[in-house]
């Protein structure tokens, strides 16, 4: 995998912001020379109209994207694309129909090629070795947890810090995760909106104006700024 070709974003939209403006510069720069970017559509149920909002919102920043949902060979689109993009939603559906399209596999190996990659909430769960810390109802039930693996940690997008002044009783984001790491050993990114990490061999650079959680098992939970590498804790 060559230097930052994944771009892993919290969210895709910002309260009063229009979709994909907090990250439109990363999103121009990471598919600069990129000619035919496919997207993914597969995390909402009414994919043309997902399929039509990214297809305007990339013509507005000069780019030219093609929701897969319309080809009839979403491989043979895959194995031709140079730019793929994979927006959020519910991500056990969006898991479940890489595996019904059979694209898992095929979408870590153009990306190990050096094909760029841009995930946003769902997208940027599947890019890590499984789904397990996402906070979507299992609507579907895909064969696996198991996912894209271009990364080797979790990302818990959304991140919320627990309320000290609420009177709400359950669990938080932060209890839910540390949880997840009672019965796996795997970094955690609790990543907040308007965060996202620009992702290379080697490295997971947290850019946006917020800092990030970093949850690790029998560690302490740690507090990083903006432009970290986040490499060194996985």
């Amino acid at each position: 995998m060559t230097t930052d070709r994944i771009l892993l974003i919290s969210n895709s939209t910002l309260y009063r912001r229009a979709y994909l403006d907090h990250v439109a510069d990363r999103i121009q720069s990471m598919f600069a020379a990129a000619r035919r970017i496919v997207f993914v559509p597969y995390a909402l149920f009414d994919r043309e109209a997902y399929g039509k909002k990214a297809e305007q919102r990339f013509r507005e920043l000069g780019l030219d994207l093609s929701s897969l949902h319309r080809t009839e060979d979403p491989r043979a689109a895959v194995a031709a694309c140079d730019g793929i993009f994979i927006g959020g939603g519910n991500t056990f559906r969006l898991l479940d129909s890489l595996y019904r399209h059979n694209l898992l596999e095929l979408i870590r190996d153009r990306v190990r090629a050096g094909v760029p990659y841009v995930g946003s909430s769902a997208g940027s769960i599947v890019a890590g070795p499984t789904i397990m810390t996402t906070k979507d109802m299992p609507i579907v039930q895909p064969p696996s947890f198991a996912s894209l693996h271009l990364v080797n940690f979790q990302i818990s997008p959304h991140y919320l810090d627990p309320d000290p002044s609420s009177t709400h009783m359950g669990e938080t984001q932060q209890d839910r995760i540390l949880q997840f790491l009672e019965e796996n050993d795997r970094t955690v990114i609790g990543l907040r909106e308007g965060s996202f990490l620009e992702c290379g061999e080697r490295s997971a650079v947290l850019g946006g104006p917020f800092s990030a959680r970093v949850f690790r098992r029998d560690r302490e939970i740690v507090e990083v700024p903006p432009q970290t590498d986040l490499g060194q804790f996985v």
